[in-house]
This record gives C-alpha cells, sequence and structure tokens, in this order.
C-alpha cells in the first residue's frame, strides 16, 4: 500500500481518514490523486475547501472531507506547520480520534500508543473472547486496556506491530470469512483464541441487529441556461454538507410501495416552487411556458436511509434566467450556473453526480468542451 513503511505525518494521517469508512481499493486509487492534488499539510490548508470537496466527491462521509481541511488549517497555525508526536494534543485536533491519533503516532514518530480500529477490535475481542457489544463503553474500556498492555516494549517496534496486528484483522481474522473457518491457512493464534476454542468466533464480536433503513424521496430540477445548469451549495451541517448540488424539495418519508409509483407531471412553475422551498418564485409568464421533461430516477443508499430521487428537466431562456434569479436574489443559498463539460471541478454528491454524467446532454457538453467553467451568481450584488 503507498501509505504503508512511510514516516511522514502528513502522507499516514491523510490515508487514514480516507480509510475510514471507505473500502481499500477505492483508497488505493484514489489517495494517489488526493496526494498529488495537496502534497503538504500547507498546500491543504491553503486549498479552498470547493477545491477539497470536488477531490473527496464520491468518497462519502463529507464531513471526513471538511475535517481534514480544518485540520491542515490547525496544524499550519498551532503548529507551523508540522504534526505534534503527542497522540493526546493529536486528537484534539478536527477529525481526529484516539485510534487515528494513536496510528499517526506509532507509525510516523514509534510513540507507544494503542489502536482501536475495526479489525483490531474484532481481533482482539476473538482472541480474549470477549462477548458484549463493542459500542458499549465497558467493553470499550476493556479493549483499549488489552490494546495498551499488548504494546512492544521497544518503540522501535511499534510501526511493524501496528501494521501487522491491522492487517491481520483485514486479511487473516476478517468479519464474515476468517481463515479458521475458511481452513485456508493455519491460523498463528488457533491454540490461544478463546473464540476460537469455544466455536464462537463469528459470533465474536456481537452485533447489534440492523433496523430497516427508512425510506425518503425528493425532487431535483435540472435548470438549464445554454449550456450551464444550476447549482446550489447545500447547508455545511446537512447530508452532503458543503457540496454541490441540484435545487431540491425537502425529503419525504414514503412507504415502499409509494417509490415504485410513476413520476407526476409537473409544470414550469410547479416545478420551481417544489425545488425552491423559499417561495419567492412570482407567476411570472416566461417561467411557467418552460417546457418540463420527467428525468431519471435513482436510488440512493446511505448507511442508515434510502434516498429516491427524481429528476425533473427544464431549460430556461434569458427571460426566464432572469425571473428565476430575481426569485432568488435575497436567499442565503449560494448559486452558481455551472458548465456542464466541467462538472468534474465541483464537489458534487454522488448520486448527483451520477445523474448529471448519465443525462445525455452532460456526456456530449463534455466531449466537445473540456474547458468548461462556472459563472457565480452575484445576486447580492445586482443592480
Amino acid at each position: 500500500m503507498p501509505w504503508q513503511s512511510i514516516t511522514d505525518p502528513y502522507a499516514i494521517w491523510v490515508s487514514e481518514i480516507m480509510l475510514q469508512q471507505t473500502q481499500v481499493a477505492t483508497v488505493l486509487e484514489r489517495y494517489p490523486k488526493m496526494m498529488k492534488r495537496f502534497p503538504s499539510v500547507a498546500h491543504l490548508a491553503g486549498a479552498d475547501i470547493d477545491e477539497v470537496l470536488a477531490e473527496w466527491s464520491g468518497l462519502g462521509y463529507y464531513s471526513r472531507a471538511r475535517n481534514l481541511h480544518a485540520c491542515a488549517k490547525q496544524v499550519v497555525t498551532q503548529y507551523q506547520g508540522e504534526f505534534p508526536a503527542d497522540p493526546i494534543k493529536l486528537e484534539k485536533l478536527s477529525g481526529i480520534g484516539r485510534s487515528t491519533a494513536g496510528a499517526i503516532a506509532a507509525f510516523a514518530f514509534r510513540i507507544r500508543t494503542p489502536i482501536l480500529d475495526a479489525n483490531v477490535k474484532r481481533v482482539l475481542a476473538r482472541l480474549f473472547g470477549i462477548t458484549g457489544v463493542l459500542q458499549e463503553k465497558k467493553v470499550s474500556d476493556s479493549l483499549w486496556q488489552l490494546a495498551a498492555e499488548l504494546l512492544p516494549r521497544s518503540p522501535t517496534q511499534m510501526s511493524v506491530y501496528t501494521q501487522a496486528l491491522m492487517d491481520f484483522g483485514a486479511t487473516w481474522c476478517t468479519a464474515k470469512q476468517p481463515v479458521c473457518v475458511t481452513q485456508k491457512a493455519q491460523c498463528p493464534f488457533e491454540g490461544a483464541c478463546q473464540a476460537n476454542a469455544r466455536d464462537q468466533v463469528l459470533a465474536i464480536p456481537k452485533k447489534i441487529p440492523k433496523k430497516k433503513s427508512p425510506q425518503f424521496q425528493c425532487t431535483v430540477g435540472i435548470l438549464t441556461y445554454g449550456n450551464a445548469v444550476l447549482l446550489q451549495k447545500r447547508p455545511a451541517k446537512a447530508i452532503w454538507g458543503g457540496l454541490w448540488s441540484l435545487p431540491e424539495s425537502p425529503w419525504q418519508e414514503q412507504a415502499d410501495a409509494d417509490s415504485k409509483a410513476p413520476a407526476n407531471e409537473l409544470t414550469g412553475m410547479q416545478l420551481i416552487n417544489t425545488v425552491l422551498a423559499n417561495g419567492a418564485v412570482k407567476d411570472t409568464p416566461t417561467l411557467f411556458a418552460s417546457p418540463v421533461t420527467i428525468g431519471a430516477r435513482i436510488k440512493h443508499v446511505f448507511s442508515h436511509r434510502i434516498l429516491q430521487i427524481q429528476a425533473y428537466e427544464m431549460p430556461l431562456n434569458a427571460n426566464a434566467k432572469k425571473e428565476l434569479e430575481n426569485a432568488i436574489q435575497h436567499g442565503e443559498i449560494p448559486f452558481i450556473w455551472a458548465e456542464l463539460g466541467g462538472l468534474e471541478q465541483y464537489g458534487l454528491a454522488q448520486p448527483i453526480r451520477q445523474l448529471l454524467e448519465g443525462w445525455n446532454r452532460v456526456r456530449d457538453a463534455a466531449e466537445s468542451d473540456q474547458c468548461g467553467h462556472a459563472v457565480p451568481i452575484d445576486l447580492k450584488n445586482k443592480p
């Protein structure tokens, strides 16, 4: 792995954050691009948050990208661009928890400090027969104590020990197909593992039954003028916080049967009033006359919910564009007209990117215009 056998705390930190909630194969593809775009903590701290979110687009859990940017600024301003070696100081930085702080300290500075990521928790729980739920404080405290007691005495061994422990959980003592169950190899801990002795390997660690994910539905508008599409920035603390998205309606919870119902036909004004909830749009002839086409419907699965997104397409003429901009000029939400051929430079929510990239006009624009740009809507300073 490109992030292994290195001592640069910046590179280690970036990899640790990217590996949270993201498959290794995906990180292997995206990590080199991230490091090329932001080769140092100073480059990352000096970048605009939109640049960071654009590079992070598709990796999910976007609070990680916002914390990455905030942490880089902290390191530059508080520590003169040098990551502290002390795990306690590391843990106080944005987005760095106890285990991530331990990993940075162990790999970059050879500090004797434990880590406890998901793989290590599973290994220790099975090895010592800990049958409780990992989220319980009592269980978590026990695992942290074990992790600390098992550290090698010599700091020089910290890097290889920590990496070996993480890799063992990722490749041998896996959640569903550990080698002791598949019998593809002989586990070196076979004689000492209490879960194996009790025939409880797959029952440890104890899992909390997952509840059925609620389903939601929203409407988005693909509002275009010429070769540009209207995008709005999502609130920082919302899902996909800080990313650019299409104007959308509030999310409404729905039953399973509702997700299969055909989309309703909408007039131009109905679409505008649906996806722009500020209520400031007037019933103007130019907007009302704009043709509306029912677009694609896509399903996006979060870790805790399911979202059905129904798109509607509406091209605007010059008068309709002007009326629309006048209608939203008093809002606090930033809007831009983004060229369809240059969407890759924006941090777009993954299903919105998927929706737009699958749209014929986007594909055509991408082939004919590789130098797209956005035109910010300066609504507050309009004459």
